[in-house]
């Protein structure tokens, strides 16, 4: 490679271009000692700083983006930096999508999430994660026991969860902790003990951005990159809170994040989870019980600015939803105090009077259980929205979603004029159905005054 003028391969240590004798001698099969001699013995480091070339590895690329393989060859020199990035981006699934505390999820080991055994009717069973929990461990004296204890209640594991899980496994031996630092540190010769710390957490998270934006630009994606926060670092903590606001806000659009966290509902409600609730699960489901009814508060505060402003409502559920709006308190921005939880569940409990927005089906859900045809689970306090349904007796709809509605049809519209011939009358007979929609609104909707 050096008489032929070819880039020799090299790696950058102490910011210094050198030989990359650790991945020649893993190549060839000799020792790095070897390998150094050799080079010194050639004069080939001064080659390689003048041509540094890639250290490709010999493993297959699975991975795609938009078709294509994300990389030609995964580096030597980038897999460290890679294996770091796999273990965050696992780990912020960990702590986003089971509800957990930030120490319960650095106490998972290997083996926490075995596979299910099939249950009687030959059904797939539920994945469960045996964890520990520390905050009000006690002994018998009432001394705060920093080791944790095993939690009676097994959290519930969705199939991210899962595939995470499986992900650390492979990267540290049967047994132990899933973020044990000494098996986390790839290019530290240090020995480490317990866990990756918080602040060490935090900071891989911050990197791990930096890395998904970097990676978004040189992909041509600029939809992907993750903007600023303008809170600053993103703490562990911040995760569940975000798990329940989003449970409780749906995001437009994105229909298979909308079942994912309908899921997370029904495994996290310990009025729904089948068992998997009530006193494990008093955290998160208090933290969940709060996001939903702000949000619903919301929803009321919005159908009362819209009667306000001279729309009309129909809907079977119209005149309900009315009066729930009208006796809604309006949230403008306050702290939410412990007490706050034990009211908002018993907001959420008042059947056929709580209002849940619905963007994706140009609707609000004045959701009373018995006249739900998304078919709640039990004792549920809120609709399964990534399941909304037309014909439901809980429906309600004001001029500014039949706006929306024929908005979309336009757009679909659009597509069509554009797409194939079945994909495009199916496109139309969408963009048809919508706008049917909108005309049922317009021919029996009718002005707050009339229905009160």
């Amino acid at each position: 490679m050096a008489r032929a003028g070819h880039p020799l391969p090299a790696s950058s240590e102490k910011r210094e271009i050198q030989m990359a004798t650790t991945y020649i001698a893993a190549l060839t099969g000799s020792n790095r000692g070897q390998v150094s001699r050799f080079v010194q013995q050639h004069g080939l480091a001064e080659i390689a700083a003048a041509r540094p070339g890639p250290c490709p590895l010999r493993v297959p690329v699975a991975g795609q983006i938009n078709g294509k393989p994300w990389r030609e060859h995964v580096d030597f020199n980038e897999a460290a930096e890679l294996m770091r990035h796999l273990g965050t981006a696992a780990t912020i699934i960990l702590l986003y999508l089971t509800g957990m505390r930030p120490q319960e999820v650095q106490g998972l080991r290997s083996g926490c999430c075995p596979d299910p055994e099939p249950t009687a009717d030959g059904a797939e069973g539920r994945h469960l994660i045996q964890s520990h929990h520390y905050k009000n461990v006690t002994d018998d004296d009432g001394n705060h026991i920093s080791a944790g204890e095993v939690r009676q209640v097994p959290w519930v594991a969705i199939t991210p969860v899962v595939r995470a899980i499986r992900v650390l496994e492979r990267i540290v031996p049967e047994g132990e902790l899933l973020l044990g630092a000494a098996h986390h540190a790839f290019r530290s010769s240090h020995s480490y003990a317990g866990a990756l710390k918080k602040a060490t957490l935090t900071l891989r998270i911050e990197s791990f951005v930096n890395w998904v934006n970097r990676e978004a630009e040189a992909q041509g994606l600029p939809g992907e990159v993750i903007p600023d926060d303008p809170h600053g670092a993103i703490g562990l903590s911040r995760f569940r809170r975000s798990l329940a606001w989003h449970i409780a806000r749906r995001p437009g659009g994105l229909i298979a994040l909308a079942i994912q966290y309908g899921h997370m509902r029904t495994v996290l409600d310990a009025r729904t989870s089948s068992g998997y609730g009530a006193r494990g699960r008093r955290g998160i489901h208090a933290i969940l019980d709060v996001e939903t009814a702000l949000a619903a508060a919301d929803t009321a505060a919005r159908l009362r600015d819209r009667v306000a402003a001279g729309e009309s409502v129909s809907g079977p559920a119209a005149r309900r939803a009315l009066t729930a709006a009208a006796h809604t308190p309006r949230f403008e921005g306050r702290f939410v105090l412990r007490t706050f939880a034990r009211k908002a569940s018993a907001f959420l409990a008042r059947d056929g009077i709580v209002l849940y927005d619905n963007p994706d089906a140009f609707l609000i859900c004045a959701f009373k259980h018995d006249n739900a045809l998304c078919e709640p689970e039990p004792g549920a306090t809120a609709p399964r929205q990534y399941d909304c349904r037309p014909g439901c007796g809980n429906t309600v709809r004001t001029d500014t979603h039949a706006r929306q509605l024929r908005e979309r049809a336009d757009e679909l519209d659009q597509f069509a004029a554009h797409a194939p011939g079945p994909v495009s009358k199916r496109l139309r007979a969408n963009a048809h159905r919508l706008r049917g929609i909108a005309d049922n609104h317009h021919s029996t909707a009718h002005r707050a005054e009339a229905l009160t």
